[in-house]
Order: C-alpha cells, then sequence, then structure tokens
C-alpha cells in the first residue's frame, strides 16, 4: 500500500516515538512497570491539562469520556445549558439528552466564535452545568473559552463549566484551572500524535466533589479509586500508554515552542488559501475572524464556486495526502486540511507545497 499522508483532523501522523514503543512486545497491565507508566503519563497529563485536580485515562474515544463525564457529574433530569454551533458542540447536546438530563440546546451560526452573552443568555438559577467545546474542528473555530467560563462564574458562580479540549490540547494554549474551567476531555489521535484509542478526563476540584458513580465501564468515581493505585477498572491499551508516555517525556518540556509551530502551521495554511481566493469557515457576519478565534486543529474553508470536495479529495490523493470534507450543516460545503500531526519542518514544506499545487489545478 503506498504511504498516504493524513492532512486530515484525527486521526493524525503519528510521532516517531509513539511508532517505536508501539513495535514493541505487547505489554501486561498488571505489572509494575505498567503501573509506573500509567501513573506517570496521569502527571503528565495533569500538568498538560493545568489543574489540580486530577486526570484519568479511559480505553475509548474522547466521545467515551464526554459521555463519562456528563454521566459522573449530572443526574438525570439536571439542567445543563449546551450552545451548539458544530458537528462536535452538538455531540455534547445529544450525550446529554442521551443521559436524560434537561438539555437548554442554544443553536448559533456555524463558523461564528461564540461570544459570553450567547452563552450566558441560555443559563438561568436551575441551570446545573455548561457544556462547552473549545476547538470546534467542524468549522475551524476556537471559542474564547476564558472569557465564557469568566461571565459564567460572574452570575451563575456554582455551575460546573465543562470542555471539550480533544484537538485543543497540546495545540491551543490551555488550563482547566487559570480558565476557570472545572472539567474537560482529550483523547490521544489529535495533538498528541498517537493513534485512536485512549480517552482523558481532566477533573478540577469542584468536578471531583461533585463526582458520582455512574455506568458500569465509564463509571469514573470507580476509575478515580482504581488508578490511585496505577491500574484500571479494566484492561486498558496499555500499549497506547507506553506510548503517550514516549511522548509525554518530549512533548511537555517544548510545549510552547509546539503551540508557536502549530499556529504558524495555520497560518500558513490560511495564506495559501485565502491567496487562491478561498473564502474561510471561520467568520461574523460574512467577515473573516481574527486568527485567535481560529483553531490551531485545521484550517477550514468553503469549497471553491464550481469544484466539488470529491475532485479536491482526488487532487490530494493523488499527491499522497488525504484531507477531510465537512460535517453536519457542512457536509458537502468545506473541506478542511490540517497539519495537527507530527509534522517536522521538511514534512510541512511538502504539505504546504501540495495544498499550492492542487489548488493550482483546480481553480
Amino acid at each position: 500500500m503506498s504511504r498516504v499522508r493524513l492532512l486530515t483532523p484525527g486521526p493524525v501522523e503519528l510521532h516517531p516515538r509513539a511508532q517505536l514503543v508501539l513495535s514493541g512486545p505487547q505489554v501486561h497491565h498488571r505489572t509494575a512497570p505498567a503501573r509506573e507508566a500509567f501513573q506517570a503519563v496521569r502527571e503528565d497529563l495533569k500538568a498538560a491539562f493545568g489543574t489540580e485536580g486530577e486526570v484519568l485515562l479511559l480505553t475509548g474515544s474522547g466521545t467515551a469520556a464526554m459521555e463519562a463525564l456528563v454521566g459522573g457529574l449530572f443526574s438525570p433530569g439536571e439542567r445543563v445549558a449546551v450552545p451548539v454551533s458544530g458537528k462536535f458542540s452538538e455531540r455534547w447536546a445529544e450525550i446529554a439528552g442521551a443521559l436524560g438530563l434537561d438539555v437548554v440546546r442554544g443553536d448559533f451560526p456555524w463558523g461564528q466564535p461564540l461570544s459570553p452573552e450567547e452563552v450566558l443568555g441560555l443559563l438561568d438559577r436551575n441551570t446545573r452545568g455548561v457544556l462547552l467545546t473549545h476547538s470546534e474542528t467542524s468549522t475551524g473555530v476556537l471559542n474564547p473559552l476564558a472569557a465564557i467560563a469568566a461571565a459564567v462564574r460572574s452570575v451563575h458562580p456554582d455551575l460546573l463549566v465543562v470542555a471539550d479540549a480533544v484537538t485543543s490540547l497540546f495545540l491551543a494554549a490551555f488550563s482547566l484551572d487559570a480558565m476557570g474551567l472545572d472539567a474537560a476531555v482529550a483523547g490521544s489521535q489529535k495533538g498528541l500524535m498517537l493513534p485512536p484509542g485512549l480517552a482523558f478526563v481532566a477533573l478540577g476540584p469542584r468536578a471531583l466533589q461533585r463526582l458520582r458513580p455512574y455506568g458500569y465501564y465509564l463509571n469514573l468515581d470507580r476509575e478515580r479509586k482504581v488508578q490511585a493505585k496505577g491500574e484500571s477498572a479494566f484492561t486498558p491499551a496499555i500499549n497506547l500508554v507506553l506510548a503517550a508516555r514516549a511522548v509525554l517525556e518530549v512533548l511537555l518540556p517544548g510545549l510552547e515552542d509546539q503551540l508557536q509551530t502549530k499556529r504558524g502551521h495555520l497560518e500558513r495554511l490560511y495564506r495559501i488559501g485565502e491567496g487562491r481566493g478561498l473564502r474561510p469557515v471561520p467568520s461574523r457576519d460574512g467577515v473573516p475572524v481574527p486568527m485567535d478565534f481560529r483553531t490551531p486543529a485545521t484550517a477550514a474553508f468553503y469549497l471553491p464556486e464550481g469544484v466539488g470536495f470529491e475532485a479536491l479529495r482526488d487532487a490530494f490523493l493523488a499527491r499522497g495526502a488525504r484531507i477531510a470534507g465537512g460535517q453536519g450543516a457542512l457536509k458537502g460545503r468545506t473541506f478542511r486540511i490540517s497539519l495537527m500531526g507530527y509534522f517536522p519542518p521538511e514534512a510541512a514544506e511538502w504539505a504546504f507545497g501540495v495544498f499550492e499545487e492542487v489548488l493550482e489545478e483546480l481553480l
């Protein structure tokens, strides 16, 4: 099979340290070395999430972490607010509804960053929590989470503020405690540059106090007790844990450089696309928003007139690259290109060159 590089917002190009670890033998999870690695990853992720609380590891995707968190923090019938402006914020609403919560859903334009005022308009004295999405890769938007959380806290100090950080952790500035958040989720197949299979749940002090037993496999209350001993309640993806440890050893010390690099990649992608007349999805009232409101996880553009996604996709595939199409309300209208994964300078330059070649061919 010929090599196709992933220019998609997940899964992503793997870090070579992850590939090296994953090429090794299967490790048993109920051993001292496995327990040591498990705890080391939890501690490193605490630093990455920026919390004095705890981080729990789950075997599953980011969606598993989202469901575990909603079920562990809220009881059926309790009211939560969900501002929906993309596919993944919509997922919060769907999960909360499936678990029997009273969901106050606010539908906002896809591609438009949320404002604190819009979120506050969804809240009342009976609201127990608000479920937010930091990096909305379906639209390319980076929502102003700190400003939203501060506004919520000023009016409703007892609310739990929960965030999807699946595609912002390791890619954009993030700190659970400093941003005024109570809990967040992330996954392995994004900024950490691992295969899919691990999900992370970060719990701040208030979330830890509120945590309750929920379900069976996704019971964070039980996991917290077991993971304090360096194990998980059920068989973990232990080789992925070992790979995460190897990547975190080099990623965490250079995290600020990593964030700057990914920001630079994003700016370059938008310069190339907008320079060819492509219209970026992140916008307000038809005007492209500043880079601070565009997620480093992916550049999102409306398809050029007369060019379907299939033609664009095939042009990239012919050059050994895969991009992603639109999702949900934007399916068939947009495309997304990402350098979220492992892209050293020469690989990044190759990706930029491919993008320029495709646009020259099709436009």
